[in-house]
């Protein structure tokens, strides 16, 4: 099985990702827990560019994001599913057509396809999107510390990403869950694994 969180930066994507692969493992699955980007054998590479160094232009930064994704999905996520494991991702195609392509205006359907392209058509069983309003976001963002490249970018750019997330949400709701994040932790993990029995069931 493959499960892919998205949402704006700040949402719980992490602690969610972490609760859900501990209940997971509890039950004997073997799990396997990954990022976007950092976890290919190019990712510690591409996040330094994309997410410490100094601004890029739009294209370099989705076709960055696009060759870590095809050498993460060849390198980690194919090889798990293949010898059963759940997969748990923490980002994946959603981020690149929201950040990307709607947040730097390089078009959903180009971003898509180039996204498309790397993984084969590689989609998750499950997208779990975590929503919050982007006051509260930010808020959570500015609690944290330190704040990368894209967690720095203007609030109306966050904004326009989290409508991007929910339309692509909207598109398609068979392989969407849609998480109020703003509740306690424990609320919001509860949903999560409901759904995810129900798609395995």
């Amino acid at each position: 099985m493959f499960i892919a969180f998205e949402g704006g930066d700040g949402v719980g994507k992490s602690t969610q990702l972490a609760l859900l692969a501990e209940q997971l493992r509890a039950r004997g699955d073997d799990v396997v827990v990954t990022r976007e980007p950092g976890d290919s054998r190019i990712g510690p590479q591409v996040r330094a560019l994309v997410l410490d160094g100094d601004d890029l232009d739009p294209r370099a930064e989705a076709l960055l994001f696009a060759a870590d994704r095809a050498d993460h999905v060849a390198s980690v996520v194919r090889p798990a599913l293949r010898r059963g494991a759940v997969v748990l991702v923490d980002r994946y195609v959603d981020s690149s057509v929201a950040y990307q392509g709607v947040g730097r205006g390089l078009g959903v359907d180009e971003v898509a396809t180039i996204s498309e392209f790397a993984t084969a058509g590689l989609q998750p069983d499950l997208t779990v999107l975590l929503d919050i309003d982007e006051p509260t976001r930010r808020a959570r963002v500015e609690r944290q510390g330190h704040a990368d490249r894209i967690e720095r970018e203007p609030g109306e750019l966050h904004e326009q990403v989290r409508r991007a997330f929910l339309a692509r949400a909207a598109a398609a709701p068979e392989r969407y869950l849609v998480v109020d994040a703003g509740r306690a932790e424990d609320v919001v993990a509860a949903e999560i694994a409901a759904a995810v029995d129900k798609v395995r069931s």
